[in-house]
């Protein structure tokens, strides 16, 4: 289904006009936000209403604290692809600036979540709280919206820890993969333009898609069990994240090398999905040594995702 997207400005598209807005930021659509979604889809579902989410761009925190910039579990694009597959018909991606940071609770909810996207009702985290100097929250929504008003309890995992998106990061920042994938609920992946490199690989016999990730991403610098998506489908691969420590140490590159496949992606979108840890980053001693440990990484990422 064709997803709708409004960015605050003109008339709000038809399906996010009186649809059950989901309010939050999103980043990752992890479990928790799965369940808040799911929630609104089933209050949708009574209503006859279509189901909308309504998020921020930038994340709110770049705007609070620019010089930390934050490490997105999924850009924008991708975002908005994760929110379709949960149900969404509409997406309100308001830019977070500093009229909205400033806009008063009552504002928020009355001007814009009633008075202009004509929300027939709202789903939210029960610690969610908006508007200026955080003075809106759940309650807040209770009062305006009665019982199309839902403020969710965090999502425990079995362990009886919140699912978080900073988790999800923790977990990427030390190459836990598999705790990651399972708080997501889907495997994280990444999309970038397929750039020229040093062409190195491919006289290694290797040759590999080089793309270069946004410069907060926050990934453990190693070795692992992908795939490439390719014309739709998914195909094996193994990549490389890191700075080459045995050439020229130079700035972080996502290098793929995509299994029994010859073919030009320069210039190309690619979506790289993460299945698995292999091992961290290392700086061998020559030519061959890293030519015989990346044979082996190739055996042990086909392993992984057979």
């Amino acid at each position: 289904m064709q997803l709708d997207i409004w960015t605050g400005e003109g008339a709000p598209p038809d399906r996010l006009r009186g649809a059950v807005i989901a309010i939050g930021n999103f980043d990752g659509v992890h479990l928790g936000h799965k369940a808040l979604l799911g929630a609104a889809r089933d209050l949708a579902r009574r209503l006859g209403r279509p189901l909308g989410a309504l998020t921020f761009e930038p994340h709110p925190r770049s705007f609070f604290r620019p010089d930390a910039p934050v490490f997105r579990l999924s850009s924008a694009e991708i975002r908005r692809e994760l929110l379709a597959a949960e149900g969404c018909a509409a997406v309100a991606e308001l830019p977070f600036d500093r009229a909205l940071a400033s806009m008063e609770a009552a504002d928020f909810v009355q001007g814009l979540l009633i008075g202009c996207i004509e929300a027939s009702g709202v789903a939210t985290g029960l610690d969610f709280a908006f508007g200026k100097g955080r003075g809106g929250d759940a309650a807040t929504l209770a009062k305006a919206f009665g019982d199309r008003a839902i403020a969710l309890a965090p999502v425990l995992d079995a362990g009886g820890a919140v699912v978080s998106s900073s988790r999800i990061r923790n977990s990427l920042r030390e190459g836990d993969i598999a705790a990651a994938n399972a708080w997501l609920g889907h495997r994280w992946r990444v999309r970038a333009v397929v750039a020229h490199g040093d062409k190195r690989g491919r006289l290694l016999g290797f040759p590999t898609a080089n793309m270069i990730l946004p410069p907060e991403t926050g990934l453990r610098h190693g070795i692992y069990a992908v795939r490439a998506r390719l014309d739709g489908e998914w195909r094996p691969a193994v990549a490389s994240f890191g700075r080459r420590p045995t050439f020229d140490d130079g700035a972080p590159r996502l290098e793929t090398f995509i299994f029994d496949f010859s073919g030009d992606l320069y210039g190309q979108a690619l979506d790289i999905e993460f299945a698995g840890w292999i091992r961290g980053e290392l700086k061998f001693d020559g030519v061959d040594a890293l030519v015989s440990q990346m044979a082996l990484d190739a055996a042990e990422a086909k392993r992984l995702l057979a």
